[in-house]
């Protein structure tokens, strides 16, 4: 994943298909991670790109589509405005929009991550797994994918129990999901994961028919659930996420504690995007260095306050 996320599986689909069917220029409407990888895939491609996203985007996201040198338009609104001008655009310039106009192709990009699960459980099916839920396109693209592998034969057939992972200050699936609805009422973001910021999700009810006839479970979770997920994570796996995997990791941690996911389970969470494309959600809390002179004692004194910080921390959670 040269970007970091796994956008850039789903681009390469697109853009290996915009090629064939003549495109010249591509683009997308983006949370971020998209608009990194259509700007670095095309750049491979030698396409010309022009990507779309919310003015308000993290740093690092911006950095990593402009590095590419794409054109870069920041719209000021939220991801479902950056949305509809795209498909204006589409009409007018007759552009191919990795997720508009080759979002057919776009989306099969997806079931990769199915396959490859598969494959590291050694040809079997999980029982669980836990994922974002943005547009809904990852969470049935998976379903689809495991799908596939029993329709070929490559896997035993197994009822995959599919749970997704939303953010309070933008969760229509999980609204519609819980609600017990068959549409999805779209609502205006405003949650830390902005890369799963999707108010009007297109694939939203597809998700809730998923976790229903598989009888898993769509869930939310707090801006503060979502740092601690992220830290959670980092701390007890090495890994750090963005926000959108701090919110898988909190809606898993949810799941669990409420006695929905069983231990003994082969449970699976997706993880999406690297943490360094979000540092200014987890900056604040996540401490400072201990900074000390070039001397024995100076270490000394600091490593013993940082070991009377750690011992008060414990007594604290203990509490």
């Amino acid at each position: 994943m040269p970007t970091l996320s796994f956008k850039d599986r789903v681009v390469s689909v697109a853009l290996t298909r915009a090629k064939e069917l003549g495109f010249t220029t591509v683009s997308c409407a983006s949370t971020g991670n998209l608009a990194n990888s259509t700007a670095a895939i095309a750049a491979h491609a030698g396409l010309d790109c022009c990507v779309f996203i919310p003015a308000d985007l993290e740093a690092g996201k911006i950095l990593g589509s402009l590095i590419y040198s794409p054109t870069l338009m920041a719209v000021k609104g939220n991801y479902d405005q950056v949305n509809r001008l795209c498909s204006e655009v589409a009409n007018t310039h007759g552009w191919g929009f990795v997720n508009i106009n080759l979002r057919p192709y776009y989306s099969e990009g997806s079931k990769t991550l199915g396959f490859e699960v598969a494959e590291q459980l050694g040809w079997e099916l999980p029982d669980h797994i836990v994922a974002p839920l943005a547009s809904g396109s990852l969470f049935s693209k998976i379903y689809k994918g495991f799908n596939e592998f029993v329709e070929v034969g490559l896997v035993e057939a197994k009822n995959v129990r599919f749970s997704g992972a939303q953010a309070e200050g933008c969760s229509p699936i999980a609204k519609a999901f819980k609600e017990g609805r068959d549409f999805i009422q779209p609502e205006k973001p405003n949650t830390i994961a902005k890369s799963i910021a999707i108010g009007n999700p297109a694939d939203g009810i597809y998700a809730v028919e998923i976790a229903n006839k598989t009888n898993g479970n769509i869930e939310s979770v707090t801006d503060a659930e979502i740092i601690e997920g992220m830290k959670l994570l980092a701390e007890t796996e090495g890994i750090f996420t963005e926000t959108a995997g701090g919110t898988t990791i909190a809606v898993l941690k949810k799941l669990v504690e409420a006695g929905k996911i069983d231990p003994e389970e082969t449970t699976v969470a997706y993880i999406t995007g690297n943490g360094l494309k979000t540092q200014e959600a987890i900056q604040a809390y996540v401490g400072e260095p201990l900074t000390i002179d070039a001397k024995l004692d100076s270490f000394e004194t600091a490593l013993e306050r940082s070991r009377t910080l750690e011992r008060l921390e414990w007594q604290q959670v203990l509490v």
